[in-house]
Order: structure tokens, then sequence, then C-alpha cells
């Protein structure tokens, strides 16, 4: 009891000193499954015993018998579930060019590329050398946006990141599990008609009962069968269902049953889809704690003597200074991509959580049958795994400063609320070369948003999710303009350390426009509008102007003028260089207007005669006295 509950305890911990560290958590979990494991029994332990034992050794029974090889095994299906959950096949279409050959290209230059140097370094047999190739293929999403989360790149890189390591979880899971079952029908080598037959099998019924029971699944939380309260664990039975029930009919098509399963689930239009994602993902969370401590725990020191030596040096060489930087510049040839991009995209390529644990629990399954050089399989991969990590974490930010692909400053505009006021200043700020993504709850107004070409969000202020989104790097300034104050509020107190670096604005609320003392702190445009104002004038004049600004006097008329009429309101400042300038962050005092400066306004036109008017009254008021004298 004491070490389960110590696994539990030391994996949360581990992943909060991921957090803290801005670490993939891969990396905390594995170092203490081993500190607690083969280190302990080889330098900390008095008897020679690990602190933390998976398999019942005769003395400490933690899971006797096959018990630990069941949990691996249903633990890992829950995760590539979840990673078939976020497969999209059309996000797959629209992501471009360059993701879809980096996850194909790029991931078969691995495949054999990794195969081959694993033969001829380790001397491996051809299937373990491409089991463990088929395995090296996957990053993932969890060790990519640590590593990038505070690295300001172009959105261009950071999509391109971000997606391979979305798109490729699924995939290359999936090509490993057909490798191992490949592998596993003729333990023999020999590849005679009977292992293409069961072969067959497992990916008929694999994909068949995957396939299935999606649809029935989803038939079933459409039609409301079920109470909302039971979804999700009626959700996670099935999967285990499936997973046993395929394993029943095909040995081992239980975890191509799950992937697949999630992948048409995943491309379904459940309305509970998003739902499930959250609970899927924080028992991954709780599985995936438990699961590396479990399993870098079980590999005994004879394990990592097998592999730490030179060929483990020259192995790790080749996949990541050679095949990855191939793979990627063969993906991203003719691109727009310019080449020092694509040198940091070649450095940053960590092998994530899927790499690990299905090395694992492949590599117990295939040493238990007594498949020549098994034994080498989870420490190869645990190895690779640990290395890229340890690189790409320490040292990401570094490159990409040297490759100069480091943003010197993040304009990049968040706008949280996209109402059509949000959409017309959004669209605007676009117009004139800045990055604007809208963030709404309201899926109606992200629609319209994106109608105009304008990035948006469907998500809340109070979501986590919104921080780990590594392609909003570039963002440095937030603008809140709900209608809600409390929201506003609470969005720029939230992100502004993470996304505002650069400014954080919201609009002034009506206690604050009624109150004489109030003293302005962050808000945007001049101190007179609020939402109602800004709406309002919006629904009658739904347009923005540039006006000329001749000097500093002028500009102070045009502001006068705009709140004597409640249809301008003035947003921005356009320099003599085209910058724009939020007008609550230019200090007017000291600013000298000079020619080609520009005041940008929402509203009906100024009345340019009128102004003209008025200028020339002024004028003549001032000179009236000298003349008297």
């Amino acid at each position: 009891m004491v070490e389960l509950s110590g696994i539990v305890i030391l994996g949360i911990l581990a992943q909060w000193v991921a957090w803290k560290l801005k670490i993939p958590a891969i990396l905390p979990l594995i170092l203490i499954g081993l500190l607690v494991g083969p280190l302990a029994a080889e330098y900390l332990s008095s008897d020679g015993t690990k602190w933390i034992q998976p398999i019942y050794n005769g003395e400490k029974r933690l899971f006797p018998g096959e018990s630990l090889f069941y949990f691996v095994s249903l633990a890992i299906s829950i995760i590539l579930f979840e990673g078939g959950l976020t497969l999209r096949v059309r996000e797959i279409k629209n992501i471009g060019p360059v993701i879809t050959k980096l996850i194909t290209i790029g991931s078969t230059v691995t495949f054999f590329g990794g195969a081959v140097a694993a033969h001829y370094i380790f001397y491996l047999s051809w299937e373990m050398s491409f089991l463990f190739s088929a395995l090296i293929v996957v990053t993932g999403p969890t060790v990519i946006t640590p590593i990038l989360r505070h690295i300001p790149l172009k959105q261009d890189v950071s999509a391109v990141l971000r997606w391979e390591g979305i798109l490729i979880d699924p995939i290359g899971a999936l090509v490993a599990v057909l490798v191992f079952e490949f592998i596993s029908v003729d333990v023999g080598g020999a590849f005679t008609k009977t292992a293409f037959i069961e072969f067959g099998k497992i990916v008929l019924f694999g994909s068949t009962f995957g396939f299935a029971f999606a649809h029935g699944l989803n038939f079933i939380m459409n039609k409301r069968l079920i109470p909302h309260y039971l979804l999700n664990v009626f959700a996670l039975a099935s999967v285990l269902g499936v997973f046993v029930l395929a394993d029943e009919f095909a040995h081992e098509s239980g975890l191509l049953a799950v992937v697949v399963m999630g992948m048409v689930l995943g491309n379904s239009n459940s309305p509970y889809l998003k739902e499930l994602l959250y609970f899927k993902e924080s028992l991954s969370i709780l599985l995936v704690s438990i699961l590396f401590i479990l399993l870098a725990a079980n590999i005994d020191m004879e394990d990592l003597r097998l592999v730490l030596n030179w060929n483990m040096v020259a192995l790790f060489a080749v996949v990541v200074f050679v095949l990855r930087p191939i793979g990627v510049l063969w993906s991203t040839y003719k691109s727009t991509l310019k080449f020092n991009e694509k040198i940091f995209i070649s450095w940053v390529g960590p092998r994530g959580i899927v790499a690990a644990g299905i090395a694992s629990l492949f590599g117990l399954k295939l040493a238990r049958n007594g498949v020549q050089d098994a034994e080498y399989i989870t420490p190869l991969v645990f190895m690779i795994v640990l290395g890229t990590v340890i690189l790409n974490a320490t040292t990401a930010r570094y490159i990409a400063k040297l490759l100069g692909v480091f943003l010197k400053k993040a304009n990049g505009i968040l706008i949280v609320g996209a109402s059509k006021s949000s959409r017309l200043i959004g669209n605007y700020l676009q117009k004139n070369g800045r990055r604007v993504v809208l963030l709404d709850n309201n899926q109606i107004n992200i629609s319209k948003a994106k109608e105009l070409g304008l990035e948006g969000i469907v998500s809340n202020v109070y979501e986590a999710s919104l921080e780990d989104n590594i392609e909003l790097n570039d963002i440095g300034y937030i603008i809140a303009l709900t209608g809600n104050s409390d929201i506003n509020q609470f969005a720029i107190n939230r992100f502004g350390k993470e996304f505002g670096q650069n400014g954080v604005f919201r609009l002034i609320t009506a206690d604050e426009l009624s109150d004489p003392n109030y003293v302005p702190k962050e808000h945007i445009f001049i101190q007179t509008d609020d939402f109602i104002s800004l709406t309002e004038t919006t629904r009658k004049h739904p347009a923005i102007h540039e006006i000329d600004i001749q000097d500093k006097k002028h500009y102070e008329s045009l502001i006068d003028l705009s709140e004597k009429d409640e249809n301008i309101i003035p947003m921005f400042l356009k320099d003599e260089l085209d910058v724009l300038h939020i007008i609550s962050d230019v200090d007017i005092e000291n600013e000298k207007f000079t020619e080609g400066w520009k005041l940008v306004y929402l509203g009906k036109p100024y009345d340019v005669e009128k102004i003209q008017k008025e200028k020339t009254l002024s004028q003549e008021k001032e000179k009236a006295p000298n003349d008297n004298s």
C-alpha cells in the first residue's frame, strides 16, 4: 500500500515540478522511476533491492504475476484512445503541405533510417530494428508544448512543430502497433503465409471493432441513452471493453482497435467530444504519472548497461543530427520557410510519452515470448526519449536566438471577445500588418470572425488550455473588449504576464466612467467610451477611418470634438512609418506629431469643414489681443 500510494504522490509531484520548471513531465517522471528503481538497487539500497519493486520478487508484492503487464496494457489503451481523439482528418487537409510532408516523408525517413542505424550499430534483428524505428517516429504535444511555450517564435514555425506533434502521435502509435503485431504473429522470424494471415486478422478485427464501437458509442451519446453524469465513465468502460474484446477475437489487436476507435470518434460530430477529451486528458495525466515511474523502476541495471555505451551515443547522433534534419529539409523543400527556420525545426524533435509507453509494453510482451533482442527495445527508446527531451529543453531557446528565429518583440494582439466591434477592430489591425487572434466562447461570433479571414479560438478565459497554445507565442498585447467588466479584468490579470508583456488594455466600466476621481490605468481608447457606447457606435457607423494630424493642437481639437460627439471613438495613432500605437499607451505630452501621423477612429467621419472653421476662429481669437495693442 505504501509503495502504491508513493507512486501516485511522486507522480503528481513530478507533474508539478515539470509545470514549475516549464519542462516536459516525462523527464522528472522517468528520472524518479530510475531513482527509486535500478539506481536505488545499485547504489542506495543496503540489501540491493529497489525502493519500488513493480513486479513481485518473492518479498515485495506490488504487481504479482503478470498484473503489471495487464495494467500497462490497459493504461496504454486509454492513452492511445485519447491520442486518437485528437486527430482530425479535416485538419490534415488544411494544415498545409509542410506538415503533411513531415508526418509522411519525415516519418518515413526516420522509420527506415532508424531501422538501418539500429541494425548496424546495435546489431539488432531487422524485426526489432524496425520496431525501434517505429517507436521513435512519435514526438507528441506533451513534450513539444512545455519546451516552446516560452520561446517567442514566428507563427509558421510554432504551428509546424505543434501540429506535427499532435498528428504524429496517433499515426506513429498506429505504425508501431502494426509493426509489433506483425512481429508477434511470427516469433520465429520466418514471414510465412500463416504469419501474414494472422497479421491480416489482427488488422481486420482491430479496425472493425474500433470502427463499429466508435459509431455505437457516438450513437448512444447523441441519443442520450445514458445519463450525463455517467457519460465519461461509460466511455472509459467502452474503451476497456473494446480493447479486451478485440484481443479475444485476435490476439494483440486491442491496441489497434482503441486507436481506430479514438480516430473515428474524434472525427464525428458528437457534441460531447470536447467534454470527453477533458475527462480522458485528466485520466491520462494520472495514468502517465503512475505508468512511467513504474516502467522506469522496472528497468534493471543490466538492461541499462546494454545501452550505456558508445553505440548508444552513435545511434542517438544519427537519429537526432542526421535523420531528423534530412526528414525536415526534405519535407520543407520549396516551402515558404526560411533556411534558419528549417534548421530550428530540425533541432526540435523530442520523443514523448507514447514512444516510451508503447516501447515498455512491447518490450515486456516480446521479452516474455522470448523474442531475440527484445530486451533492447525499452532501454533504447528510454535513452532516446531522455536524451532528446534534455537536449531540446536546455538548448531550444538558445538555438532559437542563435538562428535568428527568436522574436525580439511579440507584436501579435489577442482580443478577448469577438463581438461585431471586436471583429471590426481586428480586421483593421490585421489589414495593417498585425497578427490578431480573437477569443470568445460564442461559436457564432468566432465563425463570423473567420469569415473575415481572422483567427479565432472558441474558448473562455477560465480554461487552462489557452496557455498551452504555443501558436500564441508571438502575442504581446491583450485587449479585452467583452461586455462583462469582470471577464475583462480577469483576462488581463491572468494572461497579462503570458501574452501581454508589451501592453494589456480593457474597456472602461460604467462605474469608472461615473467616478470623477477615478484615475485610468489600463484602458483602451480614450476614457469616455465603455462597451455600450462602443457597441452603439458600431451599430450606427460600422466603419474605421483615418484622418491626418497636423500638430499636437490639431490632435487635441480632434479629441475634444470626439468627446462632444458620441458617434466618434478615437482608437489608435498611426505614425509616419505606418506603425499603430494605442492612444492610451502614447505619451501625448511629449510626443511630436510630425508629418504623416494619423488618428484612427471608429464611427462617422469627422466634419473636416467644421474642424477647419473652429481652428480658424481659434487662431483669430489668439491674434485679436495683439491687433488691439
